[in-house]
């Protein structure tokens, strides 16, 4: 017989008309890859959920049950879902560092109001208002912006009033809370603090004691998270992550994904931060030092959930630049980073981002921390997340239609003389597929060069094992237009 079945015995001797199905050349084009977000956040006591375990995130109301109201993980799930809802996302929720401790700050009321108005607060971006009568006392305005900010449980604060001053606590412990955000009337032309009373903030400060992910990182199994969201952004964090993603990303493993986070600081304190960072797994956002209101936990779910969104879920090497990032409002003019400092910020492996004139803030470029070689030396080759997101899809599509072509195939050498119709692959065959594989990508905008493809790629039969085909795959990657530059030569 010289057709391969795969079910239909050849020494069926009953009579009857037995027909199998073959879906090895059903599928034509290129393969769908799932696309997964995973938020590792910080959960509270009073959530239900386990410590380290994960689970998938649908609704928001049972985020809030399971982690907390006002906990990293449930705001940067809520952060996540305003990009899209259309990715798959679990969390698994970290539990506060038992020896942790919480960040605070407060506000102090002062003077005697002479006219009756509105204290406006932004707690981690977030407006809370509180209406003075002429008649109130310092510590009545307080009790009442405490009662206010009590009055709203996605904060990430708690809010405790005293002769005149509104304390504030976070909700979790750790570093992280060092990064709520507080101010008064973010919209000067139409806010203002009435007159005779003043406000002095003392910034939220002395948080310390993140939790480990180890144990999380252990409970993740062999499931592919293409992109993951961490408000931490700690060294001890980073370098368990970082190894983490590094194996996944490997060929033994190969559930690659990559990680976005984000860090705040001057131009100075974040190179210094980036100087000890360098993976092309993980993508770490700048944000300005008394800039952007939002904390960095947000500025890490919105800008990475773009990332998954765009890039893992329409087209990995399409630029993300001028994608809007919302809910996120931008630092004021003063504190928004320069044309050269973003420039500075890029070259250290810090992402960044742009306001427009409606003020909303959009991707300027998307790098990883990657910035040097094993040597030592300046290497471009995975500094944008565009690269990897390509390189990622690069490798399930051509596993995928191998799997699929050559599903139970014999394999033997070229010019070996078997009938048609035998489940047996050659070398030469292998080559064909994945000319036509380029030809996919290439049509697509993955990839260029086809002339360059076909000329450098091996495929040749293993001289140590008999049952292995060797491929070197060299596709020229398609790049992203950034930059236009022209002289303008002009004449009278």
């Amino acid at each position: 017989m010289s057709i391969s079945f795969n079910q239909i015995p050849v020494n069926l001797l009953t009579p009857g008309q037995y027909v199998e199905f073959d879906n090895s050349k059903a599928n034509k084009g290129l393969v769908v890859m799932p696309n997964r977000i995973l938020i590792l956040a910080q959960m509270l006591a009073a959530g239900s959920a386990a410590a380290n375990v994960p689970f998938i995130a649908t609704r928001l109301a049972d985020v809030q049950a399971s982690c907390g109201r006002g906990s990293h993980a449930a705001l940067m799930f809520e952060a996540s879902q305003g990009v899209t809802d259309t990715v798959e996302t679990t969390i698994i929720p970290l539990a506060d560092n038992g020896a942790g401790v919480a960040a605070t700050g407060s506000l102090a009321i002062t003077g005697a109001p002479t006219q009756a108005g509105l204290i406006n607060a932004y707690i981690a971006g977030v407006l809370v208002q509180a209406a003075v009568a002429v008649t109130d006392t310092p510590t009545t305005i307080a009790a009442a912006l405490a009662a206010a900010i009590n009055a709203n449980p996605d904060l990430p604060v708690t809010a405790a009033a005293a002769v005149g001053t509104v304390t504030l606590t976070a909700r979790n412990k750790g570093t992280l809370g060092n990064d709520i955000d507080l101010r008064l009337n973010y919209y000067p032309q139409s806010q203002a603090t009435p007159a005779g009373i003043n406000v002095a903030i003392t910034a939220m400060a002395n948080g310390a004691g993140d939790p480990s992910i180890a144990t999380a990182l252990a409970n993740l199994g062999e499931t592919q998270y293409n992109t993951i969201l961490i408000g931490l952004n700690d060294g001890a964090t980073l370098q368990l992550l970082e190894t983490e993603l590094t194996s996944r990303w490997g060929p033994l493993k190969q559930n690659d994904g990559r990680a976005h986070t984000a860090v705040r600081g001057t131009v100075g304190t974040l190179n210094t931060w980036a100087n000890s960072r360098n993976s092309e797994h993980v993508i770490s956002w700048s944000v300005e030092q008394g800039g952007s209101p939002m904390p960095t936990w947000k500025h890490a779910a919105v800008w990475g959930t773009i990332c998954a969104f765009y890039l893992g879920g329409i087209d990995p090497a399409r630029p993300v630049q001028t994608l809007v990032g919302p809910g996120l409002l931008p630092a004021t003019q003063e504190k928004r980073f320069t044309r050269a400092e973003r420039n500075n910020l890029l070259s250290y492996g810090l992402a960044t981002y742009i306001a427009d004139a409606g003020g909303n803030l959009m991707v300027e470029r998307a790098v990883t921390t990657y910035t040097q070689n094993a040597g030592g030396f300046v290497d471009p080759s995975y500094r944008d997340a565009e690269t990897m997101y390509t390189l990622s899809y690069l490798r399930y599509s051509v596993r995928a239609r191998i799997a699929q072509k050559f599903p139970r195939y014999k394999l033997a050498n070229d010019g070996t003389n078997f009938a048609p119709g035998q489940a047996i692959v050659t070398p030469r065959t292998i080559r064909g597929e994945l000319i036509a594989l380029f030809r996919d990508w290439e049509e697509v905008g993955l990839v260029e060069s086809f002339d360059q493809f076909k000329a450098d790629l091996i495929v040749e039969r293993s001289s140590t094992d008999v049952n292995r085909v060797d491929v070197l795959l060299p596709p020229d990657l398609i790049n992203q237009f950034r930059v236009f530059a022209a002289k303008l030569e002009f004449r009278l």
